[in-house]
């Protein structure tokens, strides 16, 4: 697969970078042959000789005989390089800090700097996708979505903006509030730590990022539509009457068993969403003086968020939606609709409390086997699964949790997934089981496996302190590339 493989700059801090690895703020050897010793975050395997690996530094190395041996390629840049892309034998595109990206027309020997409209925002591009030899999706924080059909002439700027029916909006200082008024961009904060699209037909390319932002395109990226989680997890709204606080406790004992259903999947969280009658709003939310209301809603979050936490469910899990805006009239001189938006966002039928599941998974990849069958890897073990072309989404249980950093599919039903302290696991059944591999090599492998990549059956494996492995036969089996010593990395820390 022509296709490249990331790893984002926060799942380096989060995970690894400082406290499992000793920095180097020194090249380690200049271009030509070397001996990688520093973390590499990306792999790219363009058919069973030809593989590039980028990390640390400005590196970027390249094989040309299935990894035996290795060069170093002249990038011209000191930047981590956390993304390698090859469209096909000549042409692909390198991604990293500070928005750098760079592209090369001779198969990885030398790259080109290129200018994108990031360039003066500063900020990190996780990872990119090679659609052509003329096209090219990257992405990265702040919602970053770039696009180029010229072969990086241009780049077009389709990143996530916040407009005022955003939930990001009220948390904007009043600067950047305004400047939504006034329809210019201010960026969503969130992270897209990678893209892919399929090599057999890439009209099909999917995005992911942290807080479990996911979507799909069906036409090479010009628009994107929302994929959704589902959890098969959830409990009907709790209904309350009229100026009443407390809940029953058959209510009570109903929170108590859906809470109890997630205590340890810690990737997903609890939503209360307090809902209020016309009839309340009428005779305790009058804008004179709003405080009577908000003072009901505010208890029977309260009340809820108790029978969630006697569950076993701590605070930092639990997210309060819709909560009363005590500081609303800090916000009426630039928005006198506020509070009148407010009450009617709040507003149905009968006074209840929603309480949902909140999905915040932090995902790291997303890889298709195919237009339908789809997997993406993320934080704390989870892996999630779509067998609609990334309409929908699944979680499935790998037994572990740790981070899982990459996935790839071979087949539908054969993928194989890498992460923290040396994790390796395969499936054969579509995602329903995941397998150890039986090759010994893992009994020594202590460290970070950041990305893997296969073209047919033969696949590679990046990670800490310059590890790359080979398999040729579909992930069964591994050997070392790299380092020509011993892979135990226990002793990195």
């Amino acid at each position: 697969m022509l296709s490249r493989r990331p790893l984002s700059l926060l799942a380096a801090i989060l995970l690894c970078t400082v406290a499992c690895h000793e920095v180097h703020f020194e090249p380690r050897s200049g271009v030509g042959e070397i001996d990688i010793l520093d973390d590499l975050f990306a792999v790219s395997a363009v058919d069973e000789n030809l593989v590039l690996a980028s990390g640390y530094w400005g590196a970027i190395y390249r094989s040309e005989d299935g990894g035996q041996s290795w060069l170093k390629s002249d990038t011209g840049v000191k930047s981590l390089i956390y993304d390698v892309s090859m469209a096909d034998q000549y042409y692909g595109w390198a991604v990293g800090q500070l928005g750098l990206v760079l592209r090369t027309e001779d198969g990885g020997k030398t790259w080109a700097k290129q200018s994108t409209p990031k360039d003066d925002q500063g900020v990190h591009l996780f990872s990119v996708q090679s659609v052509g030899p003329q096209e090219a999706i990257a992405v990265g924080e702040w919602g970053t979505i770039i696009v180029t059909r010229d072969g990086g002439k241009t780049w077009r700027d389709d990143s996530l903006t916040v407009d005022e029916t955003h939930p990001q909006f009220v948390w904007l200082s009043i600067f950047d509030q305004e400047r939504v008024r006034k329809g210019e961009p201010v960026f969503e904060d969130v992270g897209l730590n990678d893209v892919s699209c399929l090599s057999s037909n890439t009209q099909h390319c999917w995005v992911i990022g942290e807080f479990a932002y996911l979507f799909r395109s069906e036409n090479g990226g010009e628009n994107w539509e929302r994929g959704e989680i589902l959890s098969g997890i959830k409990v009907d709204p709790i209904q309350l009457d009229y100026n009443s606080i407390e809940i029953t406790d058959a209510d009570r004992e109903l929170i108590g068993e859906f809470s109890r259903q997630i205590a340890d999947q810690q990737h997903l969280n609890i939503a209360i969403e307090p809902r209020v009658s016309a009839r309340e709003i009428a005779n305790f939310g009058k804008e004179s003086d709003p405080f009577p209301l908000f003072e009901i809603v505010e208890a029977r979050v309260q009340e809820v968020q108790s029978a969630i936490e006697a569950a076993g469910i701590l605070s930092d899990r639990i997210r309060r939606r819709g909560a009363p805006p005590w500081d609303y009239e800090d916000f009426l001189a630039e928005d006198p609709e506020f509070l009148s938006r407010y009450f009617e966002g709040r507003k149905r039928d009968s006074p209840q409390i929603e309480v949902n599941i909140a999905q915040n998974p932090y995902l790291f990849a997303v890889r298709f086997a195919d237009e339908n069958d789809g997997y993406i890897s993320g934080l704390g073990g989870v892996v999630l699964r779509s067998r609609d072309g990334g309409r929908t989404w699944r979680y499935e249980d790998i037994g572990r949790k740790m981070a899982v950093f990459s996935v790839e599919p071979l087949t539908p039903d054969r993928a194989v997934i890498v992460g923290e302290k040396g994790l390796l696991r395969i499936t054969t059944d579509s995602g329903k089981t995941w397998e150890e591999s039986n090759d010994t090599i893992f009994d020594t492998i202590f460290t970070f496996m950041r990305d893997v990549d296969f073209v047919g059956n033969t696949g590679y494996v990046v990670g800490q302190r310059g590890m790359i492995l080979r398999s040729d036969d579909g992930g069964s089996s591994w050997r070392a590339v790299t380092p020509t010593k011993s892979l135990n990395l226990a002793d990195a820390h």
